[in-house]
């Protein structure tokens, strides 16, 4: 259960949605392959520009340390962060997800995503 109560009550024109990425999305970190997915999300949100978001099945855990860091987002809930560690480099808190969001935006449990300036990005063609 998040930690404070949803705000879309007050907003109800404010809108979180998930569309389907046609294309495939590599995420790598010192050349390696952190997550490889062709089934990825954005998500769109109202004032932000779009993330893409990515089946936690398809991240390499293994490369990922769960941290203290938490953050609240009054349309999707708690936050929790991941530390990327691949040989010697370290990116801290550079991967996030919601695993209890609000009821409105329940499609995203069970996905992650990384901060798109932190990592190398391809569509994997």
């Amino acid at each position: 259960m998040p930690s404070q109560e949803s705000l879309y009550h007050k907003h109800p024109d404010y809108r979180v949605e998930l569309k389907p990425n046609p294309k495939r999305v590599r995420v790598e970190l010192a050349g390696e392959v952190i997550a490889d997915s062709t089934r990825t999300m954005w998500l769109q949100e109202t004032k932000h520009e779009p993330v893409i978001y990515i089946p936690r099945d398809d991240v390499r855990f293994d490369k990922l340390t769960a941290t203290d860091h938490q953050t609240f987002c009054p349309f999707k809930g708690d936050a929790v962060y991941w530390t990327v560690t691949v040989g010697e480099r370290t990116d801290v808190n550079s991967v996030w997800g919601y695993p209890d969001p609000f009821e409105e935006t329940a499609d995203i449990k069970d996905y992650v995503a990384f901060y798109q300036d932190r990592f190398d990005w391809s569509d994997g063609e």
